[in-house]
């Protein structure tokens, strides 16, 4: 399994300052969230081409790490029309130049499951969801036409917001470039926190087959909600998962979240302790 993060972990900064900065850290590989993580590179939509897609992939290459994953997170039910087709049309862009950057995967979440709670308060599950519907559609046939994959990533308070509904996406959707990005903590209800184990049975089992990609954290109850913090700092059974995940997915790559440029080595020496 690689162990990786997120790219602008350690700051937004020029690409070649930003890959000299992981360089020799134990980084597998990287999420990378090209404007995030980018200063000196202008990657917004229109801009990105072959030639610059292979210039990024290149410098990670020298510096010893692979791009894992592109994150390309868009509110793929924005209620403006006009600002969803730009979402779409920047991921879409993200899917045909996924490969000349180095990686196959393209990463989203799902935006706000409340996102139209005011506009119709008995139906805005559904019009969410059929938004995100015609949506992911619409990326899964970009993803097919380039050999790409699509990564899902369900979390408790999004449209996305449990196992059901990952798994009736992907049946409603059934294209063979879908797949999950499956961070358990995101997902984890807070009346599962004492059900860890049950949880993370029946997501394997619901959808284990689909993970392109595992992100990783830890989670702790504060005033009666959940909160992330970074992998051994909470309550989150860890070394479960990662055997879960293991016989699931063996050699998935795993992106560890809630780091800072600090705390990234022990972060990384703490999750490799507990790996099968």
């Amino acid at each position: 399994m690689g162990i990786g993060t997120l790219a602008h972990t350690v700051g937004h900064l020029p690409l070649n300052q930003l890959t000299e900065k992981l360089r020799g850290r134990g980084v597998d590989f990287v999420q990378l969230a090209l404007s995030k993580a980018i200063s000196d590179i202008d990657t917004s939509l229109g801009k990105l081409s072959p030639g610059l897609a292979n210039h990024i992939g290149e410098q990670f290459q020298r510096a010893g790490i692979r791009i894992g994953v592109l994150g390309c997170y868009i509110n793929p039910i924005h209620p403006d029309p006009q600002q969803r087709r730009h979402e779409i049309n920047r991921f879409k862009e993200h899917l045909r130049y996924a490969r000349d950057l180095g990686t196959s995967i393209v990463a989203t979440e799902t935006a706000d499951l409340t996102t139209y709670l005011t506009q119709d308060p008995e139906r805005y599950e559904a019009i969410g969801w059929e938004l995100l519907k015609q949506t992911v559609e619409e990326l899964a046939e970009e993803a097919e036409r380039w050999g790409v994959h699509i990564g899902l990533e369900p979390v408790f308070t999004h449209t996305l917001s449990s196992t059901e509904k990952m798994v009736r996406i992907l049946e409603e959707v059934p294209s063979s470039n879908l797949g999950v990005v499956f961070d358990p903590v995101n997902l984890l209800p807070p009346t599962a926190i004492q059900a860890q184990e049950t949880f993370l049975d029946e997501a394997f089992a619901a959808f284990g087959d689909r993970i392109v990609l595992a992100h990783l954290k830890d989670v702790i109850v504060q005033d009666g909600n959940l909160k992330s913090v970074r992998s051994g700092e909470g309550i989150f059974q860890t070394k479960s998962f990662l055997e879960k995940l293991h016989r699931a997915k063996p050699g998935v790559d795993i992106s560890l979240e809630q780091l800072t440029d600090e705390t990234m080595n022990d972060a990384f020496h703490y999750v490799r302790s507990l790996m099968p």
